[in-house]
């Protein structure tokens, strides 16, 4: 697939339930997962094709870091804050989209969440 590349063919951004075969030692900075669970239906990752972090603060959480801290922040990220994206393709060819948001659900559930982001499409380069 050297000379294609993957475009957004449409967003879906729908929770979904990951699947380790062996659980993440860090559970707030995961690697790609095995599998996942989106609408009942279980599909299996067959190959990570790519993965970044994203350490950027938003709304108020950007509005309370010191700007001295912020830069550093932006580079290793700081508790709750962040997502790391996937593109990976299951098993039939198709490729989707998903991310790990690092911002607990509230003081009970300090976990993130996982998400399917879009279903992509292979273009030609």
């Amino acid at each position: 697939m050297e000379n294609k590349k993957l475009t957004v063919n449409h967003f879906i951004a729908e929770p979904i339930t990951p699947i380790f075969i062996t659980p993440p030692t860090r559970r707030k900075s995961p690697p790609c997962p095995d599998g996942f669970i989106w609408r009942d239906q279980e599909f299996t990752i067959k190959a990570c094709l790519t993965e970044w972090w994203d350490f950027s603060r938003h709304g108020r959480m950007a509005r309370t870091m010191q700007p001295k801290h912020a830069d550093s922040a932006s580079q290793r990220g700081s508790w709750g804050v962040g997502r790391v994206y996937f593109e990976v393709q299951i098993g039939n060819g198709q490729a989707y989209r998903l991310y790990y948001d690092r911002a607990p659900a509230d003081a009970l559930h300090r976990l993130g969440n996982w998400f399917l982001l879009a279903e992509l499409n292979w273009e030609e380069k």
